[in-house]
């Protein structure tokens, strides 16, 4: 696990309790190992003795860093441009054919990319809307995290060449700009794109209110993590952000069903409320 440094059911307990009092996140007994091979370098790096030593100083407020490093480390974050792409085919078209004829002249479009992680998603429906609003039309997109660390690689916009292969070439052209010399191997995401995206941080198991109103919410491949109370919590916190006869995309191995009464679903994987 964490090399000569063990986790006892007790101290993995204490941290899977705090996860699911802070995050709502649910680590199954089957997270232990994973949970030590993930904090046992923190333990040491800090000159600690035990896990139990480093729940003590993550979980009394007293390191507020180091509690945000846990929170990094223990909530997972793999993601990539256009993932699931039948939600960014749906997204382009009739999503946006009804938001533009109802928003003309109006207020601006918001999009709410509400597990963002590194940026991907984000970007990606910053793409889509670029190319089918264009630069004078109002829209805006806000990405939130809970992770503090992932939240800064996402705004600077920098990817490696080996992380794009989902977005379409033509986008690839346009949105993404290829880093030269000591840069060689990387792309960032165009200005234009980067300021149309805001990034905060924003905790799905707290109060939501502050983030404002949306006419999409993506929560995509995040419902996962949570049990079944926790999900009902948050899906209905949601549900109150998304204004009436906007749309909720979720992961294609997620589903509502026995979830939420505020949301019908209009196909597999994407809500509507009326």
């Amino acid at each position: 696990m964490g090399g000569d440094l063990a986790i006892s059911d007790g101290e993995f307990r204490q941290f899977r309790d705090l996860m699911r009092r802070v995050a709502g996140v649910d680590l199954a007994d089957s997270k232990k190992h994973l949970v030590c091979g993930r904090l046992a370098r923190r333990v040491r790096e800090r000159g600690l003795a035990s896990f139990a030593d480093y729940y003590r100083l993550v979980a009394d407020g007293g390191d507020g860093d180091e509690y945000h490093r846990m929170l990094d480390l223990l909530t997972t974050h793999e993601t990539y441009f256009f993932r699931e792409p039948k939600h960014f085919e749906y997204f382009a078209g009739p999503v946006l054919d009804e938001l533009a004829a109802r928003h003309a002249g109006g207020r601006p479009l918001r999009i709410w990319s509400a597990a963002s992680s590194t940026g991907e998603e984000a970007y990606s429906l910053a793409m889509v809307l670029m190319d089918r609003l264009g630069e004078d039309q109002p829209w805006e997109i806000l990405a939130t995290d809970i992770s503090r660390e992932v939240l800064e690689r996402a705004r600077t916009g920098i990817y490696g060449t080996e992380r794009i292969d989902g977005v379409p070439a033509a986008y690839q052209r346009r949105y993404l700009l290829r880093g030269i010399g000591r840069r060689t191997g990387t792309l960032r995401v165009a200005p234009e794109l980067r300021r149309r995206v805001r990034f905060a941080e924003a905790n799905l198991n707290a109060s939501l209110a502050a983030v404002g109103e949306f006419d999409v919410v993506f929560l995509r491949n995040v419902l996962i993590y949570f049990n079944l109370p926790t999900k009902r919590e948050i899906v209905a916190r949601v549900a109150g952000r998304i204004r009436r006869g906007g749309w909720l995309f979720i992961g294609h191995s997620e589903s509502l069903n026995g979830i939420s009464t505020a949301l019908r679903q209009e196909r597999p994987t994407i809500y509507r409320r009326d």
